[in-house]
This record gives C-alpha cells, structure tokens and sequence, in this order.
C-alpha cells in the first residue's frame, strides 16, 4: 500500500463515521422528547452531515474515474464502509442516543484537536472546522449524561443500561492498523494510542459524575473499520442510497 492508497483509506474512515452517525442522529428530527432537544440533536446531525461532506469532497479528488463525492458516499455496498460499529447502533431511546454520542464525540474532540497538527493542510482545515463543532457536542451530550444518570430511578436505569451497551464498542475508535501506521509515520495521522488514556479518563469523569457505574468487563466488538458490520448499517442503508439508486445521478 502506498501513501496515497492509505490516505484515502484514511480518509474514508473518517467520513463514513460521521456520514453514519450524521444520519442516526437525524432520525431524531421530529421525534425529540422536548422542541429544544428535538432542535439541538437536528443542528448537531448537519454538523456531523456537514464534516462527511467536507471528507466525501475530498476523496473525490482522488478519484482519476470521475466519481464525485455522492457516488462515494451512497453507491457502495455494505461491506465497503468503513466506519465504527459504535456510529451505526440504533438510537433506542433519548438516553442511548446521548451515550453514543458521548463515546464518539468526547473522542472526536480530542482526536480533530491532534489531527490540526496533520502535514496534510487539508484534513488539518477540516478537523480545525469540526473541532468547534464537536466540542458543542460534547457540552451537549456531557450535560444530558449527568443530568440523565443523577436524575430520577427511571433514567438512571436507562442510561446505565445504555452504557452497558455500547461500552463494548468504544475500543474500536482506537483501532489501527497499517494505514493508520503509514500516515502516523508520514505526521498525517497522530497516534491514537497516545491520547487513549485522556479519553478513558474524561468520559469516567463523566460518568463517575453522573453517579453511572463504568463497565468492568473486557467485552469488545469490532470489525466497522475492515468492513465487518452488524445488520443495523443494512437498514440504514437501505434508507440513504434510496434517492441515488432509485435515480442515479439525480440533482436538486
């Protein structure tokens, strides 16, 4: 694999996380428990639907057979999105939404604050743009999780069931492999590992916070990042390519 293969791969991953949990996320539009939440979970989908299209506009340059940055994004098959398991796990109730968005966002906002730091200028604008965005979305979702968890019997129960949940899915934010090795070698990427410990620390403030149990067990499940999914990014699917499939190259 040479540098440029591995920066599109690299590239790819990162806008297919927020492409998949942009759209989890707007789900929610018209159905949030309150206006104000209902109005918060739709301005925060557009930023993450936002930060995919930035990404998806940059593959495309890549691309020597024409593909523009929606052919990227929509007309693939499953297996060929690479995002993390946790992006696409259903929204289940307002409090499952939140802790998914917490787990991927508190690492989201340390992750753009060392990619601005990339030798490629232009992931390094991009992470600059969605940091500010991202750290909304932590304050956000930080908020609801103490709220939630420090609130009544009833959401108590159901946040910490939430976390039991998706604990195990978080690990794979931090999965690497040799297209990670390559533009971390090439200062492109930064070293996850090396911020690992500041994220397991922040969200058990949070949660240790919100008088929440951290989940002690060794659970992981991975497999987004190789193309290994589980049968919720089908459903999704089918729902996001049905404009391009049903008419291609259709444009409003």
């Amino acid at each position: 694999m040479n540098k440029q293969e591995a920066l599109y791969n690299y590239t790819l991953r990162l806008a297919d996380d927020t492409l998949i949990i942009g759209h989890r996320v707007s789900e929610w539009c018209g159905k949030g428990p309150i206006l104000e939440e209902d109005i918060a979970l739709t301005n925060i989908s557009l930023d993450l639907i936002g930060q995919a299209t930035l990404l998806f506009e940059y593959l495309a340059e890549f691309n020597e057979d024409g593909k523009s940055s929606d052919d990227i994004a929509f007309i693939r098959h499953a297996n060929e999105y690479k995002n993390v398991l946790l992006c696409e796990q259903p929204n289940g109730d307002f409090g499952q939404t939140i802790v998914r968005q917490f787990l991927y966002s508190s690492f989201a906002q340390i992750f753009y604050r060392e990619l601005m730091k990339s030798k490629d200028a232009k992931l390094a604008a991009i992470a600059e743009k969605s940091l500010k965005e991202v750290k909304y979305h932590v304050k956000h979702s930080a908020e609801w999780i103490i709220r939630l968890g420090d609130g009544t019997e009833e959401s108590h129960k159901r946040v910490e069931e939430s976390i039991d949940y998706l604990w195990k899915y978080k690990n794979e934010l931090f999965f690497t492999d040799e297209v990670d090795t390559l533009m971390i070698a090439e200062g492109i990427a930064p070293d996850m590992k090396e911020f690992e410990n500041e994220y397991n620390t922040f969200i058990n403030h949070i949660l240790s916070e919100a008088t929440l149990e951290i989940p002690t067990h060794g659970w992981e499940q991975k497999g987004g990042r190789t193309g290994v999914h589980t049968e919720h990014l089908g459903f999704i699917l089918a729902e996001l390519q049905y404009m391009q499939r049903a008419y291609p190259n259709m444009e409003w």
